[in-house]
């Protein structure tokens, strides 16, 4: 049967019904569930979905544990996911741990990788969220990973997130608000220092007159 004879030209022993039975020494076998039996095949690497095990009479090809994973380095270590999941400690995952950070398909721990860009201008002089306010503010720059060069996907997505820096900064300009309170509270400073030197004034000049008041009625008496 031509067939069987196409699928034992790697085998060492073969089987009409079952394909290859025994392989040679490097090569590993492949067994593929065809209704209630398996076909055997002899392969030098296992495909998507397994890994090789060696053994002392004979090397396997073994299935990955999790259906998400593409390749494996042992039933419960995966080393390449399906597309749509992410690689951490040989788990798949359909998104990263918190503490990690995405990677194309890995999740990656530090950010040592990933060399840092220049960074960029100071914000604006910020108080309370708007630009504008009275003596300090706060204003920031940031620092993220430098482009690889390679992909524009790379790019859009680098490894790790951007630093920030944050420093104390004088506001350049008071809000139109506080400009008007000032102003108004300093009109209203003014009017009362201006009627407490009135009312002192007075309260000196009626003073004496009272004083003289007060003799002339003795005198008449």
């Amino acid at each position: 049967h031509r067939e069987t004879s196409d699928d034992c030209r790697s085998c060492l022993e073969c089987s009409r019904d079952n394909g290859c039975v025994r392989c040679p020494e490097r090569l590993f076998l492949f067994l593929q569930r065809e209704g209630i039996s398996h076909h055997g095949t002899c392969l030098h690497a296992c495909p998507a979905g397994h890994y090789g095990q060696r053994g002392k009479d004979i090397n396997r090809c073994m299935k990955c544990r999790s259906s998400e994973c593409e390749h494996c380095f042992s039933r419960d270590f995966c080393t390449k996911c399906k597309p749509g999941f992410q690689l951490y400690k040989g788990k798949c995952l359909t998104r990263c741990p918190e503490g990690t950070f995405a990677h194309q398909t890995d999740c990656l721990e530090d950010c040592l990788l990933a060399p840092l860009g220049e960074w960029s201008d100071w914000s604006a002089c910020v108080r309370g969220g708007v630009n504008c306010g009275f003596r300090w503010g706060k204003q920031t720059r940031t620092r993220g990973a430098a482009p690889s060069g390679r992909l524009p996907e790379e790019q859009a997505a680098p490894l790790c997130p951007s630093h920030t820096e944050t420093q104390r900064c004088r506001m350049q300009k008071k809000c139109p608000t506080e400009r008007r309170n000032n102003k108004n509270g300093g009109l209203g400073r003014k009017k009362e220092r201006k009627r407490l030197r009135l009312l002192a004034n007075n309260n000196a000049g009626n003073t004496p007159n009272s004083t003289t008041d007060a003799a002339g009625e003795h005198g008449d008496a």
